[in-house]
């Protein structure tokens, strides 16, 4: 038999299958959950105690589906098969993804300690087959900061960022300038500098215009094929 902790827990994540964290009301997941409003007090102090457990259970899911990555003989293909992996997850759980990556409050979930490492584990690999051209630690900072920003313009702007042809420029933009496996393309150069207005956008470090995010998006679309083709 389940309990109360553990109910709440998985009521609180059935309503954000199809609904926003800030649009879920302690009302809700108390009568999905079957308790009392201050058993949520109880189990987890308040919401936002209750909404960073949840947070903790949505990296748990996110993690195992890291650990399950192949691993080739390709460290720097490996790299971009979890980007694209990572991608995947957030476009299937939008609302938990945002949980997980833009946490509100003193509390943040833990996990995010070990997604770090997981990656770094995965650049490592690149090190040591000496294709890194940078730290490892700066390295996996650098990914995992562009594939966060990527996924969260892709839920919150989908017309303008859902396309994968973009995750996959800034994928290859980011991972191609840490390993130093750059392809012969002439968007390499724009989809670095999205992914530096989609990180300074994000953080408001240094935030760019709509106007200039839209450009660099068309600059990344593929042409048209010529008539005379």
């Amino acid at each position: 038999m389940s309990t109360a902790r553990e109910r709440i827990l998985e009521a609180t994540a059935e309503l954000l299958a199809t609904k926003d964290a800030l649009a879920i009301s302690t009302r809700a997941i108390c009568d999905r959950a079957g308790v009392g409003m201050p058993e949520i007090y109880r189990q987890f102090g308040d919401k936002q105690g209750l909404l960073t457990a949840v947070a903790d259970i949505g990296f748990e899911r996110f993690l195992a589906n890291k650990r399950r990555n192949p691993f080739t003989d390709d460290p720097v293909a490996d790299l971009r098969t979890a980007w694209d992996a990572h991608v995947a997850f957030a476009l299937r759980n939008p609302h938990l993804y945002r949980l997980m990556f833009t946490p509100t409050g003193d509390a943040k979930p833990q996990a995010i300690k070990e997604a770090q490492a997981l990656l770094l584990s995965a650049v490592e690999r690149c090190r040591d087959a000496g294709r890194l051209r940078t730290t490892p630690e700066l390295a996996g900072q650098s990914i995992l900061s562009a594939n966060v920003g990527v996924c969260l313009m892709a839920l919150s702007f989908p017309e303008l960022f859902g396309g994968l042809d973009i995750s996959q420029s800034v994928r290859d933009a980011v991972i191609g300038k840490v390993t130093g496996d750059e392809r012969e393309d002439a968007r390499i150069g724009t989809a670095t500098v999205l992914a530096q207005a989609l990180v300074g956008t994000l953080t408001g470090t240094a935030p760019a215009s709509g106007a200039d995010i839209g450009r660099l998006v068309r600059a990344l679309r593929p042409s048209a094929p010529s008539p005379d083709a």
